[in-house]
């Protein structure tokens, strides 16, 4: 993709107000931007996180109740819920340090330094899913600039309820709690604000070179 391809289209994104219901993300683009998620970026490369798809017409319809009655979540081609882990622990250190090890043809004890680094930061954050949160956000923003790049609408969705997506959901039996929402599809030809010029502070106001 060339640079003003590349603009052309994150001016182009906006956050959908109203999603085509009829209209569905094709199988192919979807494992791409499946596979935005896997690849974010995290402290660490810790990947404290489980990102929850809804394609299913029953579980969509029950989400505007919970969603502040946005009908985004339920007319969207798929619902993403992104979810942090609510705790981590050495087993799960070990876990990604194994992963690691295998992945780059070493034995665990190769990474030994790294290891008791990892103990030592979980050691040392108040809250473990605060933190994680943080991390999420991440997945967010790649998540909503690959879309944008495969011509893919999506809204970000805080305006969320989310001890009830927990719930329907079932994520605090898996140790998981919901952070921010993302519905992806794309935009019904009637929503006006489509059309409306972005937006943003100019270049010098916000950019500060040193």
């Amino acid at each position: 993709m060339d640079t003003q391809k590349l603009l052309l289209q994150l001016n182009w994104r906006y956050a959908v107000k109203k999603f085509d219901p009829q209209r569905q993300i094709d199988l192919a683009t979807w494992q791409v931007l499946e596979q935005a998620l896997v690849l974010s970026p995290s402290s660490y490369g810790l990947q404290p996180w489980r990102f929850v798809v809804i394609t299913s017409p029953e579980i969509k319809a029950q989400l505007p109740a919970i969603s502040w009655n946005q009908r985004q979540p339920a007319d969207c081609s798929h619902m993403v819920v992104l979810t942090a882990k609510e705790q981590l622990d050495e087993a799960y250190i070990d876990q990604h340090v194994q992963q690691t090890a295998d992945a780059r043809g070493v034995l665990p004890a190769a990474l030994a330094g790294y290891r008791r680094m990892l103990l030592s930061a979980i050691a040392q954050s108040e809250s473990h899913l605060d933190w994680n949160s943080r991390q999420v956000y991440l997945a967010l923003g790649q998540l909503l600039t690959a879309a944008a790049i495969l011509g893919v609408d999506a809204c970000p969705l805080e305006g969320i309820q989310l001890d009830a997506y927990d719930k329907l959901l079932g994520l605090e039996a898996l140790g998981y709690r919901s952070v921010v929402g993302c519905a992806l599809g794309y935009r019904d030809p009637s929503d006006v604000d489509a059309t409306k010029h972005k937006v943003r502070f100019a270049t010098q106001q916000i950019i500060q070179r040193v």
